[in-house]
């Protein structure tokens, strides 16, 4: 009698290099998703600091010149400061919040805004609001 040895065939790997495509798919999609949201956040938050500046620039407008002897001084009060500020913020951007507007020295004209940033496009990676805040600094000053 003469025995035969059975070879078993091994199993087919046919399935397996399409189900790791798939997930290097998905991967690079998630990713992609996840860098357009952070490159929005991050030019987001650099609209906001424009913002805060420019308010700010403007509440260092709204000074009173006070003379005393030789001397002219340029002073700001707080209430100035918040006006011009949120004429800018009324004019430039609805969504924007003024958190704070004063003078902390009577020269210089500190500004806060705030806004929520909501993502671009829907993911499951990512918060569904970041709040965002920006302080601008603007001085005056007489020569």
């Amino acid at each position: 009698m003469i025995f035969r040895r059975r070879t078993s065939i091994p199993p087919a790997d046919d399935g397996s290099v399409l189900l790791l495509t798939l997930g290097y798919a998905l991967l690079a999609v998630a990713l992609i998703l996840v860098c357009v949201c952070a490159t929005d956040l991050l030019i987001a938050q650099k609209r906001l600091d424009a913002v805060a500046d420019a308010a700010a620039l403007a509440g260092a407008d709204g000074f009173v010149v006070s003379v005393d002897g030789d001397r002219v001084r340029a002073e700001l009060d707080d209430d100035a400061v918040r006006t011009q500020a949120e004429t800018v913020l009324s004019a430039v951007a609805q969504d924007t919040r003024l958190v704070d507007a004063g003078t902390p020295d009577g020269v210089s004209a500190r500004v806060t805004v705030m806004r929520d940033w909501h993502p671009p496009l829907l993911s499951a990676f990512l918060p569904a609001s970041v709040r965002l805040e920006a302080t601008g600094t603007s001085r005056t000053a007489l020569r």
